[in-house]
């Protein structure tokens, strides 16, 4: 799928949100929307981690070199990206429940 075409879902889905009782009276609907919008936070964060690890190799041989600096941007570069790998894993769960309920 393209980014254009997971754009228009996502904008799909707000629309049946913002206009219908769909969401809150159809537990299907509910359910293929949630998973859209989670699939979105799941890429969104998987970039955040990509951009992370990036800055992280270009910092680390400046910290083999003794940068103190460099070293604590590292320390707190590991951190941020250890809180988007547990948020990642709390939406891969909640992805996983939802699809659960397309296999019944």
């Amino acid at each position: 799928m393209t980014d254009t075409e997971k754009r228009v879902m996502a904008r799909l889905c707000i629309k049946i949100v913002a206009e219908t009782e769909l969401y809150t009276t159809d537990e299907e609907v509910r359910n293929l929307v949630d998973w859209v919008c989670l699939s979105e936070q799941m890429k969104s964060i998987n970039n955040e981690i990509r951009l992370l690890t990036g800055e992280y190799k270009i910092i680390e041989p400046k910290c083999r070199e003794g940068i103190r600096d460099s070293l604590e941007r590292m320390k707190t570069l590991c951190q941020e990206r250890n809180q988007l790998y547990e948020s990642q894993n709390e939406l891969r769960g909640k992805k996983e429940r939802i699809e659960r309920t397309f296999t019944r």
